[in-house]
């Protein structure tokens, strides 16, 4: 009798033990998933910012060292990532706060050097001139995200201010050229402006966030000579590796003209030339205690922003959708596959197709016009109404993910004059066909 209450105990301990790791391993997988946030944009708190911490060129700002923020606590649903070991020496030419029209003429330069680089663009500039991202797309170069811009009042009192910088400048640069920069540069660099926060939630949102190790100097004050600028950014580092800051937005005319110099000098000492990409090491300032901000994002908002948007830029199967001639794609991570039905953020869907949203925050529903449709969404109650045949509400699995409404992609093509004829399935893609 005893052996068989031992056995039965030691039963019922492994028993719970598998429940509990059970439940733990589902924690990692059973994440919400948000793409575009359709509620107002969160308020941004004031920031005084010294003049001189503005330009961000001092002592400390001249010692890089690569860091991985928060060393002892791995960031959460972060892969691990294997960076590229150099054996040559090598040098990362990197320009910020354009697009601008000095930004052609250091495509010329680079493209006559037969040389790529890595840009790190504006949002706000961008929009303004999407055929130069686009020309720096087609030859090549690497696009960086360096927010919409560049006010650092609006971007280091909380972090979701900046989030929602990179968020906006990501789908701008996005809807040009189709995909998303997953490398980000903080403007002013991140020493005295990031905290271990920072760091490690912008690493839990699948971003690589870069500083430099050789700063050209010219933007410590309007006009720097060109002869200081070449002198600045051929300062000499430790390894073999340099990350030279330069810079392509208006005011910037000296940096172009130094240019040719530069890269001379770099060839002359027989460096590579690449471009900065998810395999690089980061260059990273040391995050500073005086950096920490007064209020950090709550763990529901983490999990409903941060953690989610890295799998944005996991690889699979893209969801492409056909509709009244027209024709978009969602990247693996932008979309959801549920029990058989595939999932949209509803904004996304329609203002891609070409409609247009309305988010009514009364009474949380949204009012959508597509195909010449105009119907309701309630993803508080589940609910879609047309406006067409008024009839009664129907059925629907819409509802909302933080702030963002997702629908089943069938009920929102219906529901828009569209209904979906075949769905065909690929090694590489979905495909939605609609009448």
């Amino acid at each position: 009798m005893k052996n068989m209450v031992r056995v039965t105990s030691i039963a019922v301990f492994f028993g719970v033990l598998a429940v509990l790791i059970m439940i733990g391993t589902g924690l990692d997988f059973q994440r919400p998933m948000e793409i575009y946030v359709e509620q107002a944009p969160l308020a941004t708190v004031p920031l005084a910012v010294p003049q001189q911490a503005a330009q961000m060129k001092g002592k400390e700002v001249s010692k890089p060292i690569v860091i991985t923020a928060d060393k002892d606590k791995p960031a959460v649903n972060a892969a691990p990532v294997s960076y590229k070991k150099l054996t040559d020496k090598t040098v990362y030419l990197t320009f910020d706060d354009g697009p601008s029209d000095l930004t052609l003429e250091v495509l010329d330069i680079l493209k006559r050097e037969g040389i790529k680089g890595t840009f790190f663009v504006l949002g706000k500039e961008a929009e303004t001139r999407p055929e130069i991202i686009n020309r720096i797309y087609e030859e090549g170069h690497t696009i960086g995200n360096h927010t919409y811009d560049h006010r650092y009042d609006q971007l280091y009192g909380r972090f979701q201010d900046f989030w929602g910088q990179i968020k906006k400048t990501e789908e701008v640069i996005r809807l040009i050229t189709g995909e998303r920069p997953q490398l980000v540069r903080a403007p002013g660099g991140t020493a005295g402006h990031f905290d271990e926060a920072y760091f490690q939630l912008m690493k839990q949102g699948g971003y690589h966030v870069f500083d430099w190790n050789v700063d050209s100097g010219d933007s410590k004050y309007k006009g720097v000579p060109v002869k200081d600028i070449v002198k600045g950014a051929t300062t000499k580092v430790k390894g073999n590796e340099a990350i030279v800051l330069l810079h392509d937005g208006k005011g910037h005319g000296e940096s172009v003209k130094a240019l040719p110099d530069i890269i001379s000098y770099y060839k002359k000492q027989g460096y590579a030339f690449e471009v900065l990409s998810t395999k690089t090491q980061p260059v990273q300032f040391t995050a500073q205690k005086a950096a920490r901000k007064a209020s950090q994002p709550s763990k529901q908002w983490i999990t409903q922003e941060v953690v989610a948007n890295s799998a944005l830029f996991e690889s699979g199967r893209t969801l492409a959708v056909e509709f009244g001639g027209l024709e978009t794609a969602f990247a693996a991570g932008e979309y959801k596959l549920v029990d058989g039905r595939l999932m949209v953020p509803l904004r996304s869907l329609v203002e891609r197709l070409g409609g247009s949203v309305s988010w009514k925050s009364h009474n949380k529903t949204v009012q959508v016009k597509l195909g010449g449709n105009r119907w309701d969404a309630d993803p508080v109650g589940g609910l879609l109404l047309s406006h067409q045949t008024g009839g009664k509400p129907v059925s629907s699995d819409v509802h909302l993910i933080g702030g963002t409404a997702w629908i089943p992609i069938r009920d929102a093509l219906d529901f828009s004059g569209h209904p979906v004829t075949r769905v065909t399935y690929e090694e590489s893609e979905y495909r939605v066909l609609t009448l």
